[in-house]
Parts: structure tokens; C-alpha cells; sequence
């Protein structure tokens, strides 16, 4: 039997793929929807209480909203290297056209920010971890690298076989060392060379004064929420690349990702240092920056 926060590929109705909101969710700030459109589309949206990013998952895109048009340039998957992004502000109404899959990560937001579009040669790549643990990180909305109200997305590549958000870490508490974020993750998986299915599994356990067990095998289109706990790893199936978006916004009064690792796992960064990042990476355009 699957976990309630489990969310399988294609649950939403068309065009949407997935269509998290904080009352679906059964939370308050977090949400993500994505939309199919096809060779060709649109759809009309308003931001209303939220502030919005928006970027491609393999197509592209034009945003229409307040008399501006956002270009969003194509790429053929979420394994080509970063995407172009457009941050909207609360209370807009605007269009997305254009082909293929788009993702809209979600947070509700009091104060307004200017519309504006982040190039994909603009975000910022970071290489984490290393052996088996080895990521590519895309920082194109995080909150050391862009100013929004509460929103904080990314993307995450794992090559095939190796762990990721490892060692399990946690953010559900708002204290001097952690921020209490809900977050959505949302897969991809690459087919194999041969052309078949992948697929990987993803972890969230809790503590005993806050119980919760997540153990979910995910493939393309399927989504976990983890609205407190540990959570970790996410591992990637040998011969299957593993896409995720991270989208997460908190109650706390600092927009910040600041984690708590499981005590029991925490020795493992100390291992990084000893190991070289995975020669596979990075993927797509990126450069190699961080560790």
C-alpha cells in the first residue's frame, strides 16, 4: 500500500500532470503544478496569494502577464543542463504557451516582487557530494541565489546507482540551526540505453515524538511530499539517471534552507573528502562548481 504522501504520475486532470496545492497537500505555504501542453498549447493562470516560478521540464515556453512576454528557450529533458526561469509575484493573472512540460513551483507569499526572467546560463551548478553520493545541483531559486518572499525550488541529478539527499537530513523545525520548510519532490527517471522504464526509491522517516514512513519506489511524473521528518536517500536505480525538483517555503519569519542531518548518518560527509565526484558528471551545459 502507498503512503498518502505518495502522489502517482498523471493523478491531475488535463492538462495538469501534477496539481499540488497546500489543501491538497494538507499544509499551508508549499505547492506545484505541472502542465502537459503538448506540441502546442496554453493556459491561463492567476498567482493570487502566491509567488511563482516557472520553468520547462523538457520544451519551452513564453509568459504572458502585465503587459511583459517572458521567453522560456526549450530544452529537450530535465538532463540537458538547466532551464531558463521566470519569477511571477502575487496577484497576476498570466499565460503560459508554448510545447512539452512546464513546472510551476508554488509558495504563499505576502510581499510582491518584480517579474523577472532568470537565464539557464545564469544559475548557479553545484557538484555535491562525491563517490556514490555524487549530485548535480541547480540552484535556480534558491535563497542564497534569488530574492523571492518565501519560495525556495531547485533541481537535483542523480547519475544511475548512486544516493542522493544523503546522509537523510531534516527541516521542520524553525530554531538557530534549522527552518521549517514543507517540501515536494517531483521525479523524472532516465530510460535505460536499451530504452526501458527506470525508476529509483525515496525515504522520509520521522523522529519518536513525530512519527512518519515514507518508503516509495517513484518513477517519471510521481511526487513525494515530506511535510516534516528525515529524508533520505534518494536512490537512484544502476543505468537510470534521477531527476528531481525540490519546491519548499516555511512558516518561519527567514527565508533560508538551514537542515539538520540524521546524527547516525552525519560521519558520511567527512567521507567526501577522501573520494573524487563522479566522473559522469556534470550533465548537460553545466560547469563544475561546488562540492
Amino acid at each position: 500500500m502507498h503512503s498518502k504522501l505518495y502522489i502517482p504520475a498523471r493523478s491531475a486532470a488535463a492538462p495538469y500532470t501534477v496539481d499540488i496545492t497546500p489543501e491538497s497537500a494538507g499544509w499551508a505555504e508549499s505547492s506545484l503544478q505541472v502542465v502537459d501542453l503538448g506540441e502546442s498549447g496554453s493556459v491561463s493562470r492567476s498567482t493570487g496569494d502566491t509567488e511563482v516560478m516557472i520553468l520547462p521540464l523538457a520544451g519551452g515556453a513564453q509568459i504572458e502577464c502585465a503587459g511583459e512576454t517572458f521567453e522560456l528557450a526549450g530544452r529537450a529533458s530535465v538532463f540537458h543542463g538547466p532551464a531558463d526561469m521566470v519569477y511571477l509575484g502575487i496577484g497576476q493573472d498570466y499565460t503560459i504557451t508554448g510545447h512539452g512540460r512546464i513546472a510551476i513551483c508554488g509558495a504563499r507569499a505576502t510581499r510582491s516582487f518584480p517579474n523577472r526572467r532568470r537565464a539557464a546560463s545564469e544559475v548557479p551548478v553545484e557538484l555535491r557530494g562525491a563517490g556514490n553520493c555524487s549530485r548535480q545541483v541547480h540552484n535556480f531559486g534558491t535563497a542564497t541565489t534569488f530574492e523571492a518572499d518565501s519560495l525556495i525550488a531547485c533541481e537535483v541529478i542523480t547519475p544511475g546507482g548512486n544516493w542522493s539527499s544523503y546522509p537523510a537530513h531534516k527541516h521542520d523545525e524553525n530554531t538557530e540551526v534549522e527552518t521549517q520548510l514543507e517540501e515536494i519532490y517531483y521525479f523524472e527517471i532516465d530510460d535505460s540505453p536499451a530504452g526501458t522504464p527506470g525508476f529509483g526509491y525515496h525515504r522520509v522517516y520521522g523522529t519518536p515524538e513525530r512519527p512518519i514512513e515514507v518508503l516509495e519506489e517513484v518513477r517519471s511524473g510521481d511526487v513525494v511530499l515530506v511535510p516534516h521528518g528525515y529524508h533520505g536517500p534518494s536512490i537512484a536505480a544502476p543505468g537510470h539517471h534521477m531527476y528531481y525538483l525540490n519546491v519548499m517555503a516555511g512558516s518561519g519569519p527567514d527565508r533560508a534552507w538551514l537542515i539538520c542531518d540524521d546524527p547516525n548518518h552525519t560521519w558520511l560527509r567527512g567521507s567526501w573528502e577522501h573520494q573524487e565526484v563522479d566522473p559522469r558528471l556534470p550533465f548537460g551545459t553545466a560547469s563544475r562548481e561546488g562540492a
